[in-house]
């Protein structure tokens, strides 16, 4: 009998559809937990072969996809983790990453991890994952 927290699963169609064994989102506890996205759109899952600007761009749309399906939005996510295949990427995805998460003063910004990673699927330049406040 299990009498812990109710974990609900999140599914839209504002984001790619998982491919895999795993959900675009849980919710559990007044938290969502968004699995990492890559640049796929999710009308046609085709993957966006851009340069990294055009890949984050896509990436945080889809993630502001799942954000809505869940009942939050940007201003909510409290963690963020940024996969780059590329470290000498950084600088050009956080020129985009800035556009949803200000800095100014009065911004909240999320915490955020980046890593440099040697491979994301299908070539992605980007992956990002959140988890935010329902």
């Amino acid at each position: 009998m299990n009498t812990g927290p109710e974990i609900k699963r999140i599914v839209t169609s504002s984001a790619p559809a998982a491919i895999g064994p795993y959900s675009q989102a849980v919710s559990v506890g007044g938290l969502v937990y968004c699995s990492g996205q890559i640049a796929l759109d999710p009308k046609t899952g085709a993957f966006l072969a851009g340069d990294v600007k055009q890949q984050t761009e896509r990436v945080l749309e889809n993630l502001k996809g799942v954000l809505a399906a869940a009942g939050s939005d940007f201003s909510r996510v409290v963690k963020c983790t940024v996969y780059l295949k590329s470290i000498g990427d950084f600088t050009a995805m956080n020129e985009v990453y800035a556009r949803y998460f200000p800095s100014a003063p009065g911004d909240r910004p999320p915490a955020r991890a980046t890593v440099g990673v040697s491979e994301l699927p299908k070539g992605a330049l980007v992956e990002i994952d959140c988890t935010a406040l329902v």
